[in-house]
Parts: C-alpha cells; sequence; structure tokens
C-alpha cells in the first residue's frame, strides 16, 4: 500500500527583519524623490516563505507625508517632500512588514522597524541683516529695516558712525553652520567718502563732505565661503550742520489762562491777553532757518 502524505505549510512564523533599528542622518537640503535607506537594508524574510506586505508610519507629530516607501511591496524609503530643518530635525518612522495583506482578514505575522532620522543643516539660506522681523511668522524670511545715521558738513568724523536702529550686523541664518560674513559697500558711495570695515561693519569716513548732499549707501554682507549667498541693507547717511549750542526757550517764563469747564484739546490763552493762543517757542542758534 503506497500513502502519498502532503505537509501543508502553516502560518506559525512572524517576519524577519535584519535590523529592527536604524538610524540615518539627512541633509535638508536632500533632493525630494531621493533614497533615504535602500531596500536591502529594510527587506524583512519570512520563514514560511510568504509574501511581505509594508507600510511606513511616522510616529513625530508634524513630520507625516515627508517620507515614503517605494510600494506595498518595496520597502525602499525614500523622500517625498522637502525638508526644512527649522519645522523639525528629526523624525521616528515605523515600518511594519506582515505575511498577509491589511485588509486580509487571515490571521496576520507582523514585525516592526524603527527608523530615527537626523535632520542636519544645510547652507541654504542668505545673511539676514539684523534687527529684523519675520514675514508673516515665517521663520524662514526675516525682513530688515534700513540703517540710517549723520554726518557733519565739513567735519572729519573719526570714530565709527552710529547709525540706528543699531550697528551693522550681519548672520548666517544657517545657524548650526554659523559661516563667517564680511562687509562691503557696493554702491551710492559718491567719491569714496565713506570705508566699511570688512569683519565688523562699522562705518567710517575717509573724507570731509563740503556739500549737503545725502548719501544712501549699498552694505552687502557676503559669505565667506560663498559669495553667492549674500544680503544687501541700504544706509542713508545725512549731512547736517554741526550743532554746537543746544536750543533754548525765547522765554524762562509762560503764563496762561482756562477757564473752568472747557473740553479736552481746547485752546489756553496768554495771561493777559484772552484772544490770543498761548504759544511756546524754542530757537537754536546753530540752526536759524528752523
Amino acid at each position: 500500500l503506497e500513502i502519498l502524505v502532503t505537509i501543508l505549510n502553516e502560518n506559525d512564523n512572524d517576519p524577519q527583519f535584519e535590523q529592527s533599528n536604524l538610524t540615518r542622518v539627512v541633509r535638508e537640503d536632500t533632493e525630494v524623490n531621493a533614497t533615504i535607506v535602500a531596500r536591502e537594508d529594510l527587506s524583512a524574510t519570512d520563514a514560511d516563505l510568504d509574501i511581505i506586505y509594508y507600510e511606513l508610519t511616522a510616529t513625530v507629530q508634524g513630520t507625516d507625508g515627508y517620507f515614503a516607501i517605494k510600494g506595498v511591496n518595496n520597502p525602499e524609503i525614500y523622500l517625498k517632500k522637502a525638508l526644512d530643518y527649522d519645522k523639525f530635525q528629526l523624525t521616528t518612522l515605523l515600518l511594519y512588514a506582515r505575511d498577509r495583506p491589511v485588509t486580509s482578514p487571515d490571521p496576520t505575522n507582523t514585525a516592526t522597524a524603527t527608523i530615527t532620522i537626523i535632520i542636519e543643516q544645510a547652507d541654504t539660506r542668505a545673511p539676514w541683516f539684523l534687527p529684523c522681523a519675520f514675514l508673516h511668522n515665517d521663520t524662514s524670511v526675516c525682513i530688515s529695516s534700513p540703517y540710517s545715521g549723520t554726518v557733519n558738513i565739513s567735519k572729519m568724523a573719526v570714530e565709527p558712525l552710529i547709525l540706528r536702529p543699531g550697528p551693522i550686523y550681519a548672520i548666517d541664518p544657517d545657524y548650526t553652520i554659523n559661516e563667517k560674513i564680511v562687509y562691503s559697500i557696493v554702491g551710492g558711495n559718491t567719491d569714496e567718502v565713506f570705508s566699511v570695515d570688512a569683519d565688523t561693519g562699522n562705518i567710517t569716513m575717509n573724507k570731509i563732505v563740503t556739500s549737503p548732499d545725502s548719501f544712501l549707501l549699498q552694505v552687502m554682507a557676503a559669505q565667506v565661503n560663498n559669495v553667492r549667498k549674500y544680503s544687501i541693507a541700504t544706509v542713508e547717511i545725512k549731512v547736517i550742520n554741526e550743532s554746537l549750542r543746544p536750543p533754548h526757550f525765547e522765554k524762562g517764563l509762560y503764563n496762561g489762562t482756562v477757564s473752568v469747564g472747557l473740553a479736552p484739546r481746547s485752546f489756553v490763552f496768554q495771561a493777559g491777553d484772552p484772544s490770543t493762543p498761548l504759544m511756546i517757542a524754542a530757537v537754536d542758534e546753530d540752526f536759524p532757518d528752523v
């Protein structure tokens, strides 16, 4: 008697990842669709020789949609959306390997691999002049105000000019890289009256100014390692007459009268002359026409 026995394979083994924990460092400027983790590093095996089905999820809030797998049977992880270091610097992905499709009613065995993604800041932005304000709460764009200052006509300033809202200063907004910034005047410097210190940004005078014309300088802040990463700030320098004497009031004492019950913003009149509003005036001998 010949008996033929067929042994049926029971689905009693979990899929196995060769590495259940992986870490990858990804540059912020990595191109979309670039491979982050290769297929061979993530492929699971199954002793039951079942087809493996994969699913990828992100566990860190706000990092969904940046990484994906090539297909339900291909666990290669690629970059799906451009990264922004300001939005997040780290995320954790969970890769599930199942021996049945997600929708299968049959019992399913599952393995999980954890992939830690560390975002490395890249040199993507030009210098920012400070102080500056973010544009519509977007921390990737910071808008600075023009600088302004004054010099006296026919007088040489020996110290760096005092500017508003502060001294010229620029930073590399890619702060983990923090490339060195150098400064130069690229426009508006008629007759080379001014110089800028390449390292500090301080503006000094090379010669006196004999006319009341103003200057509108253009100062460039550029990265030493890449001059194509630069920003331009405007600096308005007004030429004024030197002020040697303080202003003073024409009179030491002013007298006025008001009536009880007057409405707010009503005139105060000169004492003894109820038809003439009280006027307080100051003069400055340095500026007689003002």
